[in-house]
């Protein structure tokens, strides 16, 4: 049927967990993320769960990308998504997938890239929408849609993988 909970314990026990029994993943990564094999040296990753103030998200985010490094940028806004006020959630999600669809994109994703820009790009603009905040935090939604629209295009015509420094958004 199902296994029991000393089984389950057992499979997880050689996992990497943290102290709460969730999943940790210390493999090492590449710059977009990529799982690396084990014992070679990857990027550091970004702390996760950290709270930022929105104007210090933005900025890290801005540097990340600026750096070639969507996959880390992607996490920040991921954390602002998650400890963020209520009503704001919905701009650091698509601002997420923006990051993670550029992130998809260098990796060569033709498929899965484009699909992440414009769904990023309908989310901020729906959110800039309905608050009436075209340009939170300095950030220009409508910009930043069309940026990802055309990018998304981009890649489905020229399949080759773009370069995420030289084709991040600004935000």
């Amino acid at each position: 049927m199902g296994s029991s909970g000393r089984e389950s314990d057992r499979a997880a026990a050689g996992r990497d967990r943290d102290d709460e029994g969730r999943a940790r993943n210390a493999r090492p990564r590449d710059g977009l993320g990529r799982p690396l094999p084990h014992g070679t040296p990857g990027v550091a990753r970004q702390p996760e769960g950290v709270v930022r103030s929105p104007q210090d998200t933005v900025a890290e985010a801005r540097a990340l990308l600026a750096a070639g490094k969507p996959f880390h940028a992607h996490e920040v806004f991921e954390d602002a998504w998650k400890s963020g006020p209520r009503e704001e959630r919905p701009l650091w999600r698509g601002l997420a997938q923006l990051a993670v669809g550029l992130t998809h994109a260098a990796r060569g994703n033709t498929t899965g890239g484009p699909l992440l820009l414009r769904r990023g790009a309908g989310a901020t603009e729906e959110w800039a929408a309905v608050t009436g905040r075209w340009r939170p935090y300095g950030m220009d939604v409508a910009a930043l849609a069309a940026w990802a629209r055309d990018l998304a295009d981009e890649v489905e015509r020229d399949t080759s993988p773009v370069d995420p420094g030289a084709r991040a958004p600004r935000l």
